[in-house]
């Protein structure tokens, strides 16, 4: 472990100001991600400013029928949350897909959205990792890469986001509320993160010294039919090698809202506008749903371990529509 200091202001505005005066700080929530990294020698922050006492932790109604949850609610508790479970289960349903409980336990909203890649390369000091060390190349690439991203990855990069609640939140138009000392603003949840590109080492848009501060869902009629589909190797505490965050609204045969996301398959929670704008006004059955999913997935490129990942997400988005309207009589 290398030497750091430790800093817990009184404060969200202490907070904000510790973190300016420190470079090379990182905020400090429930630690399952960070502390992890710092233990293995890849995250090196100067300073921890801990955060984890704030009342950032707090689930409110909003007015019209919309949700605020704090950036330091525990990803346990807001799972069985019963607004959450009655108005957007899908997002009940993906946080419960992760990890296990006594994570969820300590796990926070805010950190959960934050986490970095699994990717067996970004630990291994021995390999080349672009996105942990910039300018020593992708080993993933030429090495092993069954996990690796099919769709809006790069030469630089092939490393998928981890995420099973972020791609909930994707899927709902969720909006992360973002403060620094410089003051406010809102990021809509699709434009948190980053695809590779030239800079594989920042995987979001937020700059160092901003801290998320809640997550907003708006109301949505579509979210109440909506349901988390994850596959993976092993029952529990395993990452998705494809997952499907789906809400639909059928009206008269016909979709007439329909809202997916899709995980394990790209360096960011990967929004399928394709697949929507494909169903929207079409008829709710298996061709239009393999219709869409074809359409999404038709720019995905596969390396030789993980090209079966392009058919997999084709079945998997076809089976959770499927799941969502067999029986449906709107």
């Amino acid at each position: 472990m290398r030497p750091f200091t430790y800093v817990r202001p009184p404060d969200v505005d202490a907070s904000l100001r510790a973190i300016a005066e420190r470079p090379g700080a990182r905020f400090l929530g429930g630690g399952t991600n960070l502390v992890d990294l710092m233990r293995q020698d890849v995250e090196r922050p100067a300073a921890l400013i801990d955060i984890f006492g704030l009342p950032l932790d707090t689930v409110e109604e909003l007015p019209g029928g919309g949700l605020r949850i704090g950036a330091l609610v525990r990803n346990s508790r807001l799972a069985v949350h019963p607004l959450v479970r009655e108005r957007w289960p899908v997002l009940s349903q993906a946080l419960l897909a992760g990890a296990s409980g006594q994570v969820r336990n300590m796990a926070t909203v805010g950190g959960n959205l934050l986490q970095r890649t699994r990717c067996l390369y970004f630990t291994d000091h021995t390999a080349g990792c672009n996105k942990r060390e910039p300018g020593t190349g992708c080993d993933a690439i030429g090495g092993f890469h069954r996990n690796a991203a099919v769709l809006g990855a790069g030469e630089h990069c092939v490393a998928t986001h981890p995420s099973d609640m972020a791609v909930a939140l994707v899927a709902l138009d969720a909006v992360a509320d973002v403060r620094s000392v410089r003051g406010s603003r809102r990021i809509p949840l699709a434009e948190l993160h980053r695809l590779p590109g030239e800079t594989p080492q920042r995987d979001t848009v937020l700059a160092a010294d901003e801290l998320i501060t809640a997550v907003e869902l708006p109301p949505s009629a579509v979210a109440a039919a909506s349901a988390y589909r994850k596959v993976r190797d092993r029952a529990s505490f395993a990452f998705a090698l494809v997952s499907v965050a789906a809400a639909i609204e059928v009206t008269d045969g016909v979709v007439s809202g329909v809202r997916i996301a899709l995980g394990g398959v790209a360096p960011k929670p990967w929004r399928a506008r394709e697949a929507e704008r494909v169903l929207t006004g079409a008829p709710a059955g298996e061709e239009s749903f393999r219709a869409a999913a074809a359409a999404e997935l038709a720019p995905a490129v596969g390396l030789p371990q993980n090209t079966f990942k392009i058919e997999l997400a084709r079945r998997a988005v076809v089976a959770a529509l499927r799941g969502l309207t067999e029986g449906s009589t709107a």
